[in-house]
């Protein structure tokens, strides 16, 4: 799902008292409409919408009820600092992810079987400590990730185009780039990245091989 649609869908208070509400249990509109306190009608609109954006489904119980519910299980991130404004587009949870490819993480991934409530109940707590965790290890990157930004930036000598700067650099470190990928990595015009590069080019900085960028390797020889 796309991330702005998403954000304005949010956005709005109802829409998502709504949803804590359905994440609580399957309800009606009526239902619904006394949990927020706004109009039936409101509430029937509400729902259209967020039925249109695949959020939430119905189902009609044996008395011809028709019940609102949570559809789809899906995580968004805002980035917001002084270097970084973005959103990574709203992607669908999984638990079947290969964690063996994240060189940065540890985690435990294997479980005892279960064949009971308790073990259950303790798999829910195990895996709700976990997401502390790793929220807090996130805050932590966030952190670190801002400081070596505005440390690269510092180095440019805060020049304009110093956040830019560092970072088409933070690109550059994991390989080479053409011009256009690069743009598109930090979302600025190609002509603005070209302007920047042929700067750190003429710095030693950067170098291009073969139609592509690097970071000029600076190694005594």
């Amino acid at each position: 799902m796309d991330s702005g649609l998403l954000l304005d869908l949010l956005g709005n208070e109802n829409r998502r008292r709504i949803l804590r509400l359905l994440a609580r249990k399957p309800s009606y509109v009526t239902e619904i409409s006394e949990y927020i306190e706004v109009s039936p009608k409101a509430v029937i609109d509400h729902l259209r919408r967020l039925d249109e954006a695949g959020l939430v489904e119905s189902h009609v119980d044996d008395r011809r009820r028709k019940y609102f519910h949570i559809a789809q299980n899906l995580r968004l991130e805002v980035r917001v600092s002084p270097y970084d404004f973005g959103t990574k587009s709203a992607y669908p949870a999984s638990a079947d992810l290969d964690l063996g490819r994240c060189s940065h993480l540890q985690v435990t991934t294997e479980f005892d079987e279960f064949d009971d409530m308790a073990s259950l109940a303790q798999r829910l707590d195990d895996l709700r400590e976990l997401e502390r965790e790793l929220s807090m290890a996130q805050r932590w990157v966030q952190g670190r990730l801002t400081e070596v930004q505005a440390e690269l930036s510092e180095e440019m000598d805060g020049n304009d185009g110093g956040h830019l700067t560092a970072e088409l650099l933070g690109s550059l470190a994991g390989g080479t780039r053409t011009t256009t990928g690069l743009a598109r990595a930090v979302e600025v015009p190609e002509q603005l990245v070209e302007t920047v590069l042929s700067r750190l080019e003429r710095e030693d900085v950067v170098e291009q091989v073969e139609g592509k960028w690097r970071i000029r390797d600076q190694t005594p020889e």
